[in-house]
């Protein structure tokens, strides 16, 4: 397993994560058994970065992590987050708090849940507007002193943002979006800062929520529960125009001799030794696949190429519903 890492001074991962967050919520049906069976097969193959949060499910995400690494969690470097409040009457709403009270309070239920004493990198895992993110971050320093958590990350924020946070603390991780469709960090200075500061970009969503695998072909290929039914890339002329992105990309990957999905996972890894995918899957073929990525290596030319049919911005669409917008770059 290739490894980077995390942070100019943090720990060594593999290069690729899994996201487990599909496994539990969002993605269609759930099984627990193929999941927990995928979690293993991960580990078998060496890799060692395992992604949740408590808000997936919620809370029984982190559940089910916490099951498949019971025997095995010296072969994991976990990583959580909080900050995400979901309402239990209204289970499509969503708040954030970055309160240091909820700092507190969150911890010690990620850590009851994952059945572990220590989380190696907890995650803010949106702004909260209304908490300075310095208050934020001194209680998140507290549970780094307390050994309950070793690292400490941000997701979704500013460079501004991350300057201020990595003053009162060490940021060893910055989660955002990142894929051939969404090129945030690179466009807004975060990738930079985060260079800056020695911080690495663990990016999530790498294939797209799927699109760019060239796997779907409809709407109507989607669980009539998936998210994606109601995401703006998916939907109507979004969903065709982006279609046509993916299938240039299709045709790069046969030329190239790979999948297309392994195609766009190297074209994250590709962009810098300080970037670590976590694609998320809930089947071990599908592990197998993203991991065969790490084989494919681009070239200069290669990457212009890909630069030419799927430049910044060519992604028809947000990436998100207009009430999460403000809580992204923040």
């Amino acid at each position: 397993m290739q490894t980077r890492l995390l942070g100019r001074n943090g720990p060594q991962v593999s290069a690729l994560g899994l996201g487990c967050m599909g496994m539990s919520e969002f993605y269609g049906a759930r099984d627990d058994a193929e999941s927990i069976a995928t979690i293993h097969h991960a580990l078998d193959r060496g890799l060692t970065l395992l992604d949740t949060a408590d808000i997936y499910g919620p809370y029984i995400n982190e559940e089910l992590v916490g099951k498949a690494i019971r025997a095995r969690r010296g072969q994991v470097f976990l990583a959580t987050k909080f900050g995400i409040v979901r309402d239990p009457a209204n289970p499509q709403s969503r708040a954030v708090s970055g309160r240091p009270e909820y700092v507190r309070e969150s911890v010690d239920g990620s850590l009851k849940r994952l059945g572990v004493e220590q989380i190696d990198l907890y995650y803010q895992h949106r702004l909260d507007p209304r908490t300075p993110i310095e208050d934020t971050v001194g209680a998140m320093a507290e549970l780094v002193q307390a050994g309950k958590v070793r690292y400490l990350g941000l997701s979704e924020v500013s460079a501004e943002t991350l300057e201020r946070a990595h003053a009162v603390h060490p940021i060893a991780a910055v989660q955002s979006e990142f894929s051939l469709w969404t090129r945030d960090p690179q466009e807004n200075g975060v990738l930079a800062m985060c260079r800056k500061l020695g911080t690495a970009l663990v990016a999530y969503s790498p294939l797209g929520r799927g699109f760019l695998t060239g796997a779907y072909k409809s709407p109507d290929d989607f669980a009539a529960d998936d998210y994606r039914r109601s995401s703006p890339r998916f939907l109507g002329e979004n969903f065709t125009r982006n279609l046509q992105l993916v299938d240039k990309v299709t045709e790069l990957a046969r030329d190239k001799g790979c999948t297309p999905a392994q195609l766009a996972l190297a074209w994250v890894l590709a962009q810098g030794d300080d970037v670590i995918g976590i694609p998320g899957t809930k089947r071990r073929d599908r592990l197998d696949e993203n991991l065969g990525a790490l084989d494919v290596k681009l070239s200069g030319a290669e990457l212009e190429a890909i630069d030419a049919i799927f430049p910044p911005d060519a992604a028809a669409g947000p990436r998100y519903a207009e009430a999460m917008l403000k809580f992204l770059n923040a």
